[in-house]
């Protein structure tokens, strides 16, 4: 995904120097949704790294 954002990016500033008004526009909408899922992935990683094992419940025998 980083590597699509980075593409994403080379192609807007491509798209800008060329004067692709309308290229620029959809590109940066690409971006966007590349950036959100990077932060979706990177909160997920988050909250996965902030789990506690608690691991298994001893049983006593009866």
């Amino acid at each position: 995904m980083e590597e699509i954002r980075d593409n994403l990016v080379a192609r807007i500033a491509e798209a800008e120097r060329e004067g692709w008004v309308g290229e620029v526009e959809g590109l940066r909408v690409s971006l966007a949704g590349a950036e959100d899922k990077l932060a979706q992935v990177d909160a997920l990683a988050e909250r996965q790294s902030a789990a506690v094992q608690l691991g298994m419940p001893g049983f006593s025998r009866s």
